[in-house]
């Protein structure tokens, strides 16, 4: 994993954990109706993107980081889901609400390479 990479990756998940904050009701229009709390969770999600992503670039914090952030990415998945099922009442187009998630594989390879590198 390079250095590069690995930064890259942590800003990704920074500026997705910031998002939470600054555009909740992106996230809350994706959120299934059976889970509580919805605000609180993209909160809660957002500040663990953010420290995830963070604690990918010391190594002392790295692997911890990220079995969090692989963690995080499966908790997330049902939400992901619900967006593509829902797709039409958001204005998505199907191609990219159903094309996200198997792309989840790749961002969950991308950390495993990240956390051991």
């Amino acid at each position: 994993m390079t250095l590069l990479s690995r930064y890259a990756l942590a800003l990704l998940f920074v500026l997705a954990g910031i998002w939470h904050f600054v555009h909740p009701a992106t996230y809350l229009a994706i959120m299934p109706p059976w889970l509580p709390q919805p605000l609180a969770l993209i909160y809660v999600s957002g500040i663990f993107e953010i420290l995830g992503g963070l604690g990918l670039l010391p190594a002392r914090t790295r692997r911890i980081a990220g079995w969090g952030l692989l963690a995080l990415l499966v908790a997330v998945f049902p939400a992901n889901l619900y967006m593509a099922l829902i797709h039409e009442q958001l204005g998505i187009p199907g191609w990219i609400a159903w094309g996200r998630l198997p792309l989840q594989l790749p961002l969950m390879w991308w950390v495993w390479k990240a956390m051991k590198g």
